[in-house]
C-alpha cells in the first residue's frame, strides 16, 4: 500500500486536536475535531466577495492546497459555484479546473482571473450609452427605480452585443460580473431598493410584500458608480504577485459548465486536488434564487432549473454522488486527493460522510479520515440564526480520500 505523499503528515491532523475512530460501513476511519482554520486566519481576499448560496469560506480550500499541493499543481472543484475553491487556488500559484452545470459560474468565476485596473475599468463604463427608454422584458418596477431600469437593461443589452460579435473582453466580462453582484441586496451598494441579502432573489410578489410591509418605492441608483465602487473594494487587498498568480493561472484554465459525473474535457490522471462542496439533496434551490441573475445574463432559467434539481431523497443523491466519485477517481493523478465537505443537512439527522466514504471506498479511494471543523460562533452568525451546533460552535465536515 503506497503512503500519501510530501508536504502531507497525519501529525498535522492530529496536532491539537481530538481523535478518535468511526466504523462506517464496516472501514474504520480516523476522525479528527477541532479548529483547523478560523474566518480569521490569513485575512481573506477581497476577491471572494461575491455572493452566492451556501458557498464556504475561503479558508477552507485554503486549508487544503496549503497542505496537499505545490505550485504549479492543478486544483478542481466540480460544483464551483462563485469560484472559491479555484479564486484561492490561483492566488496561491496553483493551475485550476472549475466545473459547475450552472452557467452562471463561469460568469462569476473566470473574471477574476484577469482583473483589470480601475482606470480602464471606469473608462469602458463610460463609453457604454445608456437608453434612458430602455425598459426589461418582464416587469421589474418592485426592485427598480425607471432610470435604474433603464441602465440595467442597457449595460444588459451592450453586453449581449459584445458576446455576439466575439468582441467581449476581460472588462466586459468583469462589468457583467459585478453588474450581476449587484442586481439586488439590502444596501445602497445594490442596484434595486431593500431586499434580501444578494445571493438569494425573492420573486417580484414577495418583493411587492417587502415593499408594502416597508412602505418603501424603489429610488434611483446609479447603477455605474455602484460597478465602480464594488470594483474598487474586490481589489482593494490584492498584491501584484496575487494578481501575476491569478494571471498565470487564468491563462491555462478551464471552465466547464459539465455534469460533474461526466467531464471528457478533462485528462485521466492529471488533478493533484479537488476541493469541494456538493449540492446537498434538495436544501437549496439554486435556479429559483438565482432568476433575476438568470435574466440578467440571458440563461435558460426553465433549463437551468431542469438541469440544477437535485434528489430530494438520499438513496438517489447517493447513485448520483457515486457517479460523480468514479469520474473523481479517472481524473484525479495517483498520489493526489478530494477533500469532500459533507456537512450536517436537516437539522444533523442526516450525517452525509455515512453515504459518501462507502461509496467513495468502492471507486476506488481510500479515506485518510473525516475532519470536523469546530469554529466559536461569531456575532454575525447569532443574528442570521446559524445553528448547526447545540453548544454555540459552527461546524464543516469533510471527509478527505486519496487515491493510491
Amino acid at each position: 500500500m503506497s503512503e500519501p505523499f510530501m508536504p502531507y503528515n497525519k501529525s498535522s491532523l492530529a496536532k491539537n486536536r481530538e481523535r478518535d475512530t468511526v466504523s462506517i460501513g464496516g472501514i474504520k476511519v480516523p476522525r479528527y475535531t477541532g479548529e483547523f482554520w478560523t474566518p480569521k486566519q490569513r485575512q481573506s481576499s477581497s476577491l471572494h466577495e461575491i455572493s452566492y448560496r451556501a458557498c464556504f469560506k475561503a479558508q477552507l480550500p485554503r486549508f487544503f492546497i496549503e497542505l496537499l499541493t505545490s505550485e504549479g499543481d492543478i486544483v478542481y472543484d466540480p460544483f464551483s459555484g462563485r469560484g472559491t475553491t479555484v479564486i484561492e487556488a490561483g492566488l496561491l500559484g496553483r493551475k485550476v479546473i472549475a466545473n459547475d452545470i450552472n452557467p452562471l459560474s463561469t460568469f462569476l468565476c473566470r473574471p477574476r482571473f484577469f482583473v483589470p485596473s480601475l482606470n480602464e475599468l471606469e473608462k469602458r463604463l463610460h463609453l457604454i450609452r445608456i437608453n434612458p427608454k430602455a425598459k426589461a422584458s418582464l416587469d421589474l418596477s418592485m426592485f427598480y427605480h425607471p432610470t435604474t431600469e433603464a441602465e440595467i437593461v442597457s449595460v444588459k443589452k451592450y453586453l449581449e452585443r459584445r458576446k455576439k460579435s466575439e468582441k467581449e473582453d476581460h472588462l466586459d466580462r468583469w462589468i457583467r460580473m459585478v453588474a450581476t453582484n449587484r442586481l439586488t441586496g439590502h444596501s445602497k451598494g445594490f442596484f434595486s431598493v431593500y431586499t434580501l441579502p444578494p445571493n438569494q432573489a425573492v420573486s417580484q410578489q414577495s418583493q411587492v410584500r417587502i415593499n408594502r410591509r416597508l412602505r418603501q418605492r424603489p429610488d434611483y441608483r446609479d447603477t455605474k458608480r455602484i460597478i465602480l465602487e464594488k470594483s474598487r473594494s474586490l481589489l482593494r487587498n490584492l498584491s501584484e504577485l496575487q494578481i501575476s498568480n491569478l494571471k498565470k493561472a487564468g491563462r491555462t484554465a478551464k471552465f466547464l459548465t459539465a455534469d460533474a459525473a461526466d467531464t471528457k474535457k478533462i485528462r485521466s490522471d492529471t488533478v493533484n486536488l479537488t476541493v469541494t462542496s456538493p449540492p446537498f439533496l434538495n436544501v437549496v434551490q439554486y435556479a429559483s434564487d438565482n432568476w433575476l441573475r438568470g435574466w440578467f445574463n440571458s440563461i435558460d432559467n426553465k433549463s437551468v432549473s431542469d438541469v440544477l434539481t437535485m434528489s430530494a431523497d438520499l438513496t438517489s443523491w447517493s447513485y448520483e454522488m457515486e457517479d460523480v466519485f468514479a469520474e473523481l477517481h479517472r481524473i484525479t493523478r495517483p498520489g493526489g486527493w478530494v477533500a469532500f465537505e459533507v456537512g450536517e443537512v436537516r437539522n444533523g439527522s442526516i450525517k452525509l460522510e455515512e453515504t459518501i466514504v462507502p461509496l467513495a471506498t468502492l471507486t476506488g479511494f481510500r479515506c485518510e479520515g473525516i475532519l470536523i471543523n469546530s469554529q466559536e460562533f461569531t456575532k454575525t452568525s447569532n443574528i442570521w440564526g446559524v445553528r448547526n451546533n447545540k453548544h454555540g460552535t459552527n461546524t464543516n465536515r469533510i471527509t478527505l480520500f486519496y487515491k493510491e
